[in-house]
């Protein structure tokens, strides 16, 4: 698993909903866009269209 630095998860947000996001493995999620951002070689890639859709997973 990637662990992002606290103080860059701090400053992080989904690009999508502005909301704060959190690390679950080697994604960070955004719950209220329903988002999961990955993490790839321990850099997040922060593009809506590289996002794993949640709702799909509904």
């Amino acid at each position: 698993m990637n662990k992002i630095d606290k103080k860059l998860l701090d400053i992080l947000v989904c690009p999508v909903s502005k909301d704060p996001l959190e690390q679950i493995g080697d994604e960070l999620v955004c719950q209220t866009s329903k988002l999961a951002y990955p993490i790839k070689d321990g850099i997040p890639v922060m593009l809506p269209e590289e996002a794993r859709n949640l709702s799909d997973e509904l």
